[in-house]
Parts: structure tokens; sequence; C-alpha cells
């Protein structure tokens, strides 16, 4: 009788373990949490979406899990891209919008602006003085001035200028 209550036990933990492989990514892709922004941000987004090159700093294009126009990846680690992105707090500080921030990235990269912080294993970077707030990671061991310079003419073309708030 303990052994036929053993293996009930068991059974539970197996199903468990065969859901959670089956939800698990087979293509090896990160995962990334899509934002969630109102209906003409997203709309931005998808344009720029379609807009984003096939490689940046020579890495191809791989997208994130789950699938998403709010979401795009490169390389492995890879250089995730999030559109529709809440305002860093930092970005309230007028010094950062102005460029006198020494987080700032002194005159943009071909005309988009950007707000640099460090971040886990390498930096964020998020548009500043564009309508959408665009947040890209690049590890530690990218040319992050590859990736930007790659990302600014589909930021140009899809993202007008202003502010997002």
């Amino acid at each position: 009788m303990n052994s036929f209550r053993h293996r009930l036990i068991g059974l539970p933990a197996l199903a468990l373990l065969i859901a959670t492989a089956g939800c698990s990514s087979a293509d090896g892709s990160t995962s990334v949490a899509v934002p969630s922004p109102d209906a003409t941000v997203t709309e931005l987004c998808r344009k720029l979406d379609e807009a984003l090159p096939e490689k940046a700093a020579g890495l191809s294009r791989k997208d994130p899990e789950p699938r998403s126009a709010l979401t795009a990846g490169w390389g492995n680690p890879e250089i995730i891209l999030r559109c529709g992105v809440p305002r860093p707090p930092k970005m309230i500080d007028p010094r950062v919008a102005e460029g006198r921030d020494p987080d700032a990235v002194p005159g943009g990269v071909n005309g988009v602006d950007w707000l640099q912080e460090k971040a886990d294993g390498g930096f964020r970077f998020t548009t500043a003085n564009r309508r959408v707030y665009v947040e890209v990671r690049v590890p530690e061991d990218v040319d992050s001035s590859g990736v930007l310079i790659d990302l600014a003419p589909a930021v140009k073309s899809a993202i007008p200028a202003g502010l997002a708030d």
C-alpha cells in the first residue's frame, strides 16, 4: 500500500516536469517581458519593428520569446530591444534630456538621443526626446556604439521626435 501511495505522489511531480519541459523554448531564445503600452504607442512600435535591421553590431536578428512586435533581439547573448517601456526614473532629470548628465550619450547617436545606464552584466540604453521610450539592453562584451549606430535609422524613421509623456 505504501508503494502505491508513493507512486501517486510521484505522478503529479512527473506531470509538472513534463509540462515545464514542454513550455521551455526549443531554440534557446531569451524570455523577455513584453511592454503593454496604449494603442498609439503600440502602432509606433509596430512601425519600428518593421524598420529594424536584420543585423545589429554584426549580430543576426533572433527575437526573444514570447514573439511580439514590441520586442526584438540580436545575437547570443542577446541584445534586447523593448519598445513602449515606461519612462525610466532617471529620465525625470532635465539634465538627461539636455545631454548634460554624465549618463546621457553626448550628442546622441546619428540623431537619436539615449540615456545610458549600467544594468545586469551590461548597459541599458533608453531613447530620449522621442514620442515613445525604446529600451535596448546590450551585454558588456558587445560594442554598444555599433548597436546604437545600427538601430538609429529605424528609430528615427518610426518614432517621431518629441516628448513621450
